[in-house]
């Protein structure tokens, strides 16, 4: 029986209404994250709690995020995207809902912190998985551009729940808000879907040309995977990446004190603000960018500039610590250099393991992020309190940054071409031909 495909038109349409439907659910879950330092000051008054213990709820948002990733990706790729994204949306608004109502620290702890790091990624991941599926021949610049979503959408709500906090308190502020981000998130899930059998056919023969990035025609399942050296290096080499972003974006206001650049004036503006405006431009926009990149010259290729990048900028960072103009323009170059790990490493993960379990596949993957978050935030803190000094802490990421770097084109680049070679020879069956290597 002969399989009829849709017209190519069809499923071209198709894949940009899932890749817009994917930026606005990740425009809608960001807030959670980019927008809590707004809250901390009224939270604390309002629990009789201090900064650190209304902290922990941040820290319990984030691993959430992270480390259920892979359980969250079996289930999308189980029940399918719309139920489970439409539950993430669900999830998200509960946890700032019943944040409003919420009496003790604890109680923040399980909605802000708990719901809210479920629900988010649950929508992370899954938006994540979908747009690897849809794209597999713009696969670095379709991710980056869900992730610049993620990354961008805090800025149409920063203002106006800063505003709404003064005008009518956190608490109404959480349940206003709450219930807005789940609706737009919750819409957004009902236009997604994962490509059909026919569609994924018309994707591989009409969009999937021969490029720099040599990808496999198996798709692993995740317990195969987790047996493979390649992704060990891979999620080695995403831990010290987040490691080294992190740690800036949780000690940045500590540090900028410590350099006496945290109230000097840049072109008329406040420094460590501006810092982290451009800071936030930065780290959206080159997510996209070097995705794009990487669809042309190759993943590996494109770490090796984009880290190397980033440990050259920190270096100069570190050299230049009381120079409040350099101060903001290099903080700006450290993030265009380290945002694109979030559409790399899923892009590069995709193209080695295939589509098939891409979804639970960057969820075990992602959990490098949560390792990161502990490497750059509590223990870069206890670094530089056992040293007294910041210079330890940057000579540490900037040596992470820089053997990330080589790592990427000395190791991963020949290992993971002799990986895909042995994948051709071994599943020459398989799904979908695997493209000449280039």
């Amino acid at each position: 029986m002969t399989q009829t495909t849709l017209p190519a038109t069809s499923v071209g349409t198709s894949r940009w209404w899932q890749l817009f439907f994917g930026v606005v659910a990740m425009m809608a879950i960001s807030s959670p994250q980019y927008v809590w330092a707004l809250f901390t000051t009224d939270l604390t008054k309002a629990l009789g709690a201090t900064l650190p213990e209304v902290q922990v709820t941040f820290a319990i948002l984030i691993v959430a995020q992270t480390f259920l990733s892979p359980f969250q990706g079996f289930l999308i790729d189980k029940f399918g995207p719309r139920m489970l994204l439409s539950a993430g949306a669900i999830l998200t608004a509960l946890s700032w809902v019943l944040a409003s109502y919420a009496t003790s620290v604890w109680g923040l702890y399980m909605t802000y912190g708990l719901l809210g790091g479920v629900g988010t990624g649950i929508i992370y991941v899954g938006v994540v998985g979908l747009m690897v599926q849809w794209f597999p021949d713009k696969r670095g610049f379709a991710v980056g551009m869900v992730a610049a979503g993620y990354g961008f959408g805090a800025i149409l709500t920063t203002f106006a729940i800063s505003s709404h906090i003064k005008s009518s308190g956190v608490s109404s502020t959480l349940m206003t808000f709450g219930l807005i981000l789940g609706v737009v998130g919750f819409l957004a899930a009902q236009g997604m879907r994962r490509p059909k059998s026919d569609e994924v056919v018309e994707l591989a023969t009409r969009f999937k040309t021969a490029s720099a990035n040599r990808e496999s025609g198996h798709g692993y399942k995740s317990s195969e995977m987790l047996k493979k050296p390649v992704f060990w290096l891979m999620f080695i080499m995403m831990t010290m990446m987040s490691t080294s972003g992190l740690m800036v974006i949780s000690q940045m206001g500590a540090f900028a004190k410590d350099f006496g650049v945290h109230e000097a004036m840049v072109f008329g503006l406040a420094a460590l603000p501006l810092a982290l405006t451009i800071d936030r431009f930065a780290n959206g926009l080159t997510r996209p960018f070097f995705g794009w990149v990487s669809d042309r010259i190759g993943r590996e290729n494109t770490m090796f500039i984009a880290f190397g990048m980033e440990g050259v900028a920190m270096t100069l960072w570190l050299l230049t610590t009381h120079n409040p103009v350099l101060f903001v323009l290099l903080s700006g170059v450290v993030f265009f250099g380290w945002g694109e790990i979030f559409s790399l490493f899923p892009s590069i993960l995709t193209d080695t393991f295939g589509t098939k379990h891409a979804t639970t596949n960057y969820g075990f993957l992602y959990m490098a992020q949560g390792v990161g978050s502990v490497l750059g935030g509590p223990l870069a803190a206890m670094l530089h309190d056992a040293t007294g000094s910041w210079t330890p802490v940057f000579a540490t990421v900037i040596c992470m940054d820089f053997l990330t770097a080589l790592l990427a084109i000395l190791i991963l680049k020949p290992v993971r071409r002799k990986f895909l070679a042995k994948t051709k020879e071994d599943f020459s069956a398989g799904d979908v031909a695997v493209p000449a290597a280039s």
